[in-house]
Parts: C-alpha cells; structure tokens; sequence
C-alpha cells in the first residue's frame, strides 16, 4: 500500500519528540499544532537532517530503521522552507533551473513549462536579481525549485508564517493549484488553522513533542475531544460543488449530498469542486424551520454530541445528512431553554455572508 509510515524519537534539551504517524502517499497532510509541538523538528527528521531514532517509509521503500539511514541528498524530496532561500547571484530562470541541474535527464518527470504554468511565473521568469521580487513571488520560485528536482514528496515549512497578508493572498491560490495538480504526496508544517483548512486532505495533530490525533481533514477538525474544536476559529470543511450563480445579488449556490449553501459570489465554473469553510461560532440552533428569516441556508442537521465548553458556552456536533458534520457554538442558556439533546433533529442556520 502506498503510504508514509515514519516514527521518530529524540530528545534535544528540555524538548522531547515521540511522533508517530501514518498518512496516504497522496494529496496534502499538514503536520498542525501550536508553536513548539515539534512540526518542523519531525519534518526535518523526515527529511534526515536531524538524526532520531527510528524509522520511516515511504511508498514501501525503506528511508531510515535499526540498519538504514539514507541520507537527505539522496532521499528524492523537495524541501520548501519558511524563508525562500534563492540564490541571490542566480536570476529567477537560473534558481529554476538549478532544481532542474540537480535532477539527471532520465529521471526528471516535471518540465520546466509546467512549473512555470502551475506557479504563474511567466512574467517572473525573465527577472535578474531575485532580490527585487515580492515575499510571495520568492516563495513561488523556492517551490517551483524544489519541484523541478522531480521530487517523490514535497516537504514545506510554513511557507507562509514570512509573508505579510497580501503576500499570502496572492501565493494561496497557486498552493490550491498544486494540490489539484500534483500527484506526489506534501507534507505541510502550519500553525494557521485557515491554511490547513483550505490545503490538507489529511491532519496530522501535535502538541508537546507527541502525536495526538491522525485521520482525514473533515474528520479530524470536528472531534469534540481534540483541541482544534475549541479554537476561537473552530469549524468544519464542506466540499461541494458549484450550482448555481446568482447574477442579481452576486452569489453562488454549492451543492453537496446533506444540502445546499448559499455564499458570496465564486468564480469557478459549474460543477467545480470547492471548499467551504463554516465556522461553529456563525451556526445557530432552531428547533423548526425558521419564517421570515434573512438567513439564506437552514440545513437539517442530527445532534450528534454536545460537549461544554467552560461556563458559559456548549459546542454542538452535528450531522448533516449521511457524511458530512457541523459544529454550533451556542450558550449553555440557549441549548437548556432549547432543550437540545444528543439525537434531536434541528435546523442549522449559516449566514451567507460568514462563509469563506
């Protein structure tokens, strides 16, 4: 079976890594968790430039274990670090073609073009001094670099955490390019609950050196006994598809298989794949379908659990026809006057304009 499989072990002064994990050979997991939690350190053990005890495996061949260590120049991987790195004496062609360089003739699967197209460097490529580009264009080129070296996985380390928000605007929708275009497997270091979101396929969770959850995205950011569904930004990912546009008011209907939601206009094509992110703290609760209401998606949703949240507070887990979830964040006083309990049908309310 095609999958990464990497245990390590390691101590380096007062921090301790004991990560475990096992995640596909395809699409985007993101290693997640707060400052600290050893993200880059188990990245950089994946990678072999930090030596731990052992073991890892990708796509059953055989990187480290009791008798193996390969070293990181011969390991085919793609390292993207937090600061782009390029070579200030090489142009941008010529930091592009150094991956390339890198790579003999008869393994190189990934043309140059291609990068190229995939990352919008068209108008970069011509440029001389790497020095004079944005903070986002750098990263481009840094990625486009390490792709051309034809790697089996791409390790990136928080790409983004250098970059200002408009750096991060414009560089996230050549990510989403990637992951619909790749089809080697990234393993994504972030402590930005939104970059996960938009990105991952998979989720890798740390905190203090260890691993404490593993699974599929949608899965994982709804458990009520993980940390990520108490975040101040906690909430769900639904996939589904482009429906409708509404021309008049500028917004976009996607369907999925527990329903419909309205939002803000996007401009993809019918039938497009896209995500959208619904956060706890913009669904509220009715106990029937609600009249005369400014709110556009009212989707019948199953109380799943319901778990306190210090005094005041309650998170509802729900589930929203046969696969998808939602998470509520509601008052105590609302879910005892509403009478909510664990099996009760309700109707989950989502404003339009709150999803992203």
């Amino acid at each position: 079976m095609s999958e990464i499989r990497a245990h390590f072990q390691m101590q380096l002064d007062s921090f301790a890594l004991d990560a475990s994990f096992t995640a596909p050979a395809t699409g985007v997991t993101a290693l997640f968790g707060p400052s600290g939690s050893g993200k880059t350190t188990l990245l950089r053990c994946i990678a072999g430039l930090e030596k731990a005890h052992g073991a890892l495996h990708v796509n059953n061949e055989t990187w480290q274990d009791e008798t193996t260590f390969v070293p990181t120049h011969q390991r085919p991987l793609g390292f993207v670090f937090q600061e782009a790195s390029l070579f200030p004496h090489l142009s941008v062609r010529a930091n592009l073609e150094y991956g390339l360089k890198r790579t003999p003739i008869a393994e190189r699967k990934v043309p140059l073009e291609q990068v190229v197209e995939w990352l919008g460097l068209s108008r970069l490529i011509a440029r001389g001094d790497p020095a004079k580009l944005s903070g986002g264009e750098r990263q481009r080129v840094a990625i486009g670099r390490a792709l051309l070296t034809s790697p089996r996985i791409l390790l990136m380390d928080e790409p983004l955490s250098a970059l200002d928000s408009n750096s991060k605007r414009e560089i996230l929708p050549y990510l989403e390019n990637l992951h619909q275009e790749l089809n080697i497997p990234v393993l994504y270091v972030s402590h930005a609950l939104d970059e996960v979101a938009r990105l991952a396929d998979h989720l890798v969770l740390m905190q203090q050196g260890r691993v404490i959850a593993s699974g599929a995205l949608q899965d994982t950011i709804a458990r009520l006994d993980l940390p990520l569904a108490h975040f101040d930004d906690a909430g769900v990912v639904i996939e589904a598809a482009v429906a409708q546009q509404d021309e008049t008011y500028h917004l976009t209907r996607l369907d999925f298989p527990g329903g419909f939601l309205w939002l803000g206009k996007v401009d993809q094509p019918f039938g497009t794949t896209v995500r959208a992110r619904v956060l706890a703290r913009d669904v509220s609760i009715a106990t029937q379908a609600p009249q005369g209401s400014s709110i556009n998606n009212i989707l019948n949703a199953r109380i799943d659990e319901i778990r306190d949240e210090g005094a005041d507070k309650v998170m509802l887990r729900m589930m929203v026809g046969e696969s998808h979830t939602l998470l509520s964040r509601i008052t105590r006083r609302s879910r005892d006057h509403l009478g909510l309990h664990v099996g009760m049908y309700v109707c989950a309310q989502v404003k339009s304009v709150a999803l992203m």
